[in-house]
């Protein structure tokens, strides 16, 4: 298991010594965590907007309802099967879309639950920068695109992505190469009429892409990829998606299986990706035991994925861990957790708020 991370840098140590003094009366007003007798265990999945979740959810439990808490580390799959298990009470970021057999299997037998979504809108898709269709007055930029709102418009703009390998073509940057999302691509492209105007462009590394998009975004210039959030980039920079075909199940489906046979060419339909909704996930027994306050709290935990970016952003810009950006913004966003605590006692949210002081 493992420990909350250690605090960088004077302003985090001086906040951490503020809280050694907090902690004993937090501890002593609190009915020790609804009379729950152990730690709770969070899965800790090891990539940032999972672990900022966990870090807000851990603080608040420990500063507000004087929990003690802790962490098992690992990939989604062994975490899921830690969670069933009961080895993990709570998993703050199941993606509903992506979960195994063996967790529908439990959720049935009631072995293990889902609460409400801790985000419900994260997308993926095509994007161009929006200066391109609305400009930046600020940057002295005018729209070169303004009526780009689609897919099928991006033929008549396709000069403005010029490749500069293939000068007749634009450059669309694909998902990296290998990853599933490039093969859904792959159809996409086609069905869509866009092999005859751009070349496919399948960079080797995730940082690669990102290189693309944000050395294109410093110069003002004209960018046409695939990217997903919550990313940190997608707080940085003011990205448009653009439109496509409503999401249908079996569109997306006749989309997986042109992918994983690599036959585009025979691709007939094509569509949106599905928007990405994660809940907050319980475990065997904690199902049964958890305190209803703290239930209560977690089925109200919510952030959009907009939130998520910026807070994704925060860390690459401050150099921060994903604690330190949690009580950045547990401080400056009392209104948030103030929601997440509206049902349940008062004196929880005063004890953060005095905590976090």
């Amino acid at each position: 298991m493992t420990t909350r991370p250690e605090a960088r840098g004077l302003t985090v140590v001086a906040l951490a010594l503020s809280l050694l003094v907090a902690t004993p009366a937090v501890a002593q007003g609190t009915a020790e965590c609804g009379g729950f007798d152990r730690p709770i265990v969070f899965g800790e999945l090891g990539y940032e907007s999972a672990d900022i979740l966990t870090d807000l959810a851990r603080f608040v439990l420990e500063a507000g309802f004087g929990c003690e808490t802790d962490a098992i580390p690992g990939a989604t799959l062994p975490i899921l099967q830690g969670v069933v298990r009961g080895d993990i009470d709570v998993d703050m970021e199941v993606w509903t879309d992506n979960t195994p057999p063996f967790w529908h299997e439990a959720m049935a037998a009631g072995t293990i639950r889902e609460l409400s979504p801790v985000f419900d809108d994260a997308a993926q898709g095509f994007y161009v920068p929006r200066y391109l269709v609305e400009g930046d007055a600020e940057r002295g930029i005018e729209p070169l695109a303004p009526d780009l709102r689609s897919v099928f418009d991006l033929p008549q703009y396709s000069e403005l992505f010029r490749d500069p390998e293939q000068p007749d073509k634009g450059r669309f940057y694909n998902c990296v190469i290998g990853w599933y999302c490039e093969g859904v691509n792959n159809v996409k492209m086609v069905v869509y009429e866009l092999e005859d105007h751009f070349t496919n462009f399948r960079p080797g590394t995730g940082i690669a892409l990102e290189t693309t998009m944000a050395a294109a975004y410093a110069r003002g210039e004209p960018w046409l990829g695939y990217y997903w959030e919550p990313t940190g980039i997608m707080g940085r920079l003011d990205m448009l998606r653009l439109e496509e075909p409503p999401y249908d199940e079996e569109c997306f489906e006749h989309m997986n299986q042109m992918a994983e046979d690599d036959t585009p060419e025979l691709a007939t339909t094509a569509c949106d990706y599905p928007i990405v909704v994660a809940v907050v996930g319980l475990g065997a027994d904690f199902t049964d035991t958890i305190p209803t306050q703290i239930e209560t709290f977690l089925d109200a935990f919510y952030l959009p994925t907009a939130t998520i970016n910026e807070l994704l952003a925060y860390i690459e810009e401050q150099d921060a861990s994903t604690y330190e950006t949690a009580l950045y913004f547990l401080r400056e966003h009392p209104d948030a957790w103030a929601d997440w605590l509206a049902e349940v006692d008062p004196e929880v949210s005063e004890r953060l708020s005095s905590a976090l002081r």
